[in-house]
């Protein structure tokens, strides 16, 4: 059986994102969810790159002074979004022939307060 198609109204970035993970994972449907959310986070992304390579990643300020384009602060918001859906996903990374590596995101357990009795 073959990839399924992309979400609908999947760009370039996104359908590259799809085919690239389901073609070495075979995903349960709650991890198909959160691909699906990252595939329409990274096309996402990819137009916020568009606006600031076309702009500069510096816009004028109403004083005039240069400041970071909004477009570049989404962007690095949304980059952020991104990677948490990829780690949520727990895809092995690394290089190939790496023992596939599985990311792992432990809980943290309970601390105490310091100088607490």
């Amino acid at each position: 059986m073959g990839i399924p198609r992309a979400p609908t109204g999947s760009r370039s970035a996104g359908r590259q994102l799809w085919r690239a993970v389901l073609a070495e994972f075979e995903l349960d449907e709650h991890e198909l969810a959160l691909l699906r959310q990252a595939v329409a986070v990274a096309d996402v992304c990819e137009d916020l790159q568009a606006l600031v390579d076309r702009d500069g990643p510096l816009v004028a300020s109403r004083l005039g002074e240069p400041r970071a384009h909004p477009a570049l602060v989404e962007l690095r918001q949304q980059r952020i979004v991104l990677t948490g859906l990829i780690v949520a996903l727990r895809v092995p990374v690394g290089e190939p022939g790496d023992a596939g590596r599985l990311q792992y995101r432990g809980t943290r357990g309970v601390y105490g307060l310091r100088g607490a009795s």
